[in-house]
């Protein structure tokens, strides 16, 4: 672990080591997000649906790689990650029952993921001594459940359709 005080966070500055987790995010959130565009438009879900995860799909990579050289910015991943989680919510109402179970852990991995965004990135509530290092494995293995809901929902989605 870090030997950085707890709660004052990294995620909202330039450091070197946050910068490197910064961009493998915008890659990722351009292939996740893009794959579950693809899964909702083979649903064929209501046309707000597909816009709302549009619109995440295109501005989460893009405000995080304009995040790179002002973190900041970062407060701006609230209108994105909005979008897709609206758009989700929308997937699991409207989702026949097939894929409902998918959609569910999807959304729910999304949420949890949110939830950790705005809990450790904006420290809007107090964040514990033991999740205070972004690199320490507290924070991997909730970072492993938010990865395991969304792959594992996926996979529900793929097979039901």
């Amino acid at each position: 672990m870090s030997t950085r005080r707890a709660g004052s966070g990294i995620e909202l500055t330039g450091d070197r080591l946050f910068t490197h987790r910064v961009r493998r995010l915008v890659a990722i959130s351009a292939v996740a997000l893009g794959v579950i565009w693809g899964l909702a438009f083979l649903e064929e879900p209501p046309a707000w649906i597909l816009a709302l995860l549009a619109l995440g799909w295109v501005s989460m990579p893009t405000v995080l790689a304009a995040s790179l050289g002002r973190p900041l910015l970062r407060y701006a991943l609230i209108v994105p990650a909005g979008a897709v989680s609206i758009g989700l919510i929308g997937m699991v109402i409207t989702a026949p029952e097939e894929t409902a179970t998918g959609w569910l852990l999807i959304t729910s991995g999304i949420l949890l993921g949110g939830f950790l965004g705005v809990w450790f990135w904006f420290r809007w509530l107090p964040v514990p001594r033991i999740l205070d290092d972004p690199f320490g494995w507290p924070r991997v293995v909730l970072v492993g459940l938010h990865l395991a809901l969304i792959l594992i929902g996926a996979a529900l989605v793929i097979v039901g359709i």
